[in-house]
């Protein structure tokens, strides 16, 4: 490479929250709770759902990949941002950047594809109810699943190149505590119009269409459940669903607002905040959503307890 990504570049200094030295030790603090929270839920739900029989079903299938996804999200940010708050070397190698950017974008890609396909299967749930396991079939699900994680991620490698392509002349500090596209795009030392226009038009690809498979089953979802009679018919309808929407919501909501706004119109520190919400904060909810508000998983987390308790 030359020197604009040069032969002596050797990576990247990640300003993350050093302007805020105060806040440092109790960020990391918090950070590492949230963390092992992450850890700790995400895993539980993942073994829950391959070891109890109750669970293994079309809707676990697709949780438990949720929270593999969640796992890997956090872990491939986390950790190192951990590291930085505690010592004064903020660097990050060329090549880890790439990779924590490939991952990033494949991650977020491929939670965009399954969260519509996590609303296609309570669609099914709810107004098919009678086809249901004709309609999810394992295979399937397996291949939605596949194709979720094979779309995200071939998005990812046509991003991560483009972005990379990018001329930095020698520009290497990102004020952000990870490397994601819209810090990066401002080290360029070239127009990037064409670049921000194609990343934008992708981005919208990956949210619009999933957001319209979303908007569909939940339409179908609320004609099915008005239909309904019985009130608890409707809260038992409705409950299998207030977890996803919530996720969703969460999700989306911060997607929206880090990709899809002009640059200009938010300050990076906002920027930074939302960031960590959907790196560490909404990988952590989505276990509490789906156990807590969860009859079958609470029910599963007992007996596992309970087997613990009688093989003393």
């Amino acid at each position: 490479m030359e020197q604009k990504n040069g032969s002596s570049f050797t990576g990247f200094i990640l300003f993350g929250f050093s302007d805020r030295p105060q806040l440092e030790l109790v960020l990391f603090v918090v950070l590492l709770i949230f963390y092992l929270f992450t850890l700790l839920g995400n895993t539980t739900i993942i073994a829950l759902s391959h070891l109890d029989p109750h669970l293994q079903t079309p809707m676990y299938f697709f949780l438990s990949n949720l929270s593999f996804l969640d796992l890997c999200y956090t872990t491939s940010t986390v950790p190192q941002l951990l590291v930085h708050l505690r010592t004064t070397d903020k660097s990050i190698s060329f090549g880890g950047c790439v990779v924590q950017l490939f991952l990033s974008l494949g991650l977020g890609g491929t939670e965009c594809i399954l969260l519509g396909v996590m609303a296609f299967d309570r669609y099914a749930a709810i107004c098919k109810p009678l086809q249901y396991t004709v309609i999810m079939h394992p295979r399937l699900c397996a291949l939605m699943a596949s194709a979720s994680w094979f779309i995200g991620f071939a998005n990812s490698s046509l991003e991560t190149v483009l972005i990379f392509l990018i001329p930095l002349c020698g520009r290497n500090k990102i004020d952000h505590f990870f490397c994601e596209v819209p810090p990066l795009l401002k080290l360029a030392c070239v127009d990037t119009t064409v670049y921000e226009s194609e990343i934008f038009f992708s981005s919208m690809i990956f949210l619009i269409i999933p957001l319209a498979l979303i908007n569909f089953s939940y339409g179908w979802i609320v004609r099915a459940v008005l239909r309904i009679k019985s009130a608890s018919g409707q809260k038992k309808a409705v409950g299998t669903c207030g977890s996803h929407i919530t996720v969703v919501s969460l999700f989306y909501g911060t997607a929206i607002y880090v990709y899809l706004q002009p640059s200009n119109n938010y300050s990076q520190d906002q920027v930074k905040f939302v960031s960590l919400f959907y790196t560490i904060i909404t990988p952590m909810v989505n276990p509490i959503l789906y156990t807590l508000r969860n009859k079958d998983m609470m029910g599963a987390i007992k007996k596992v307890l309970l087997r613990a308790h009688d093989s003393r």
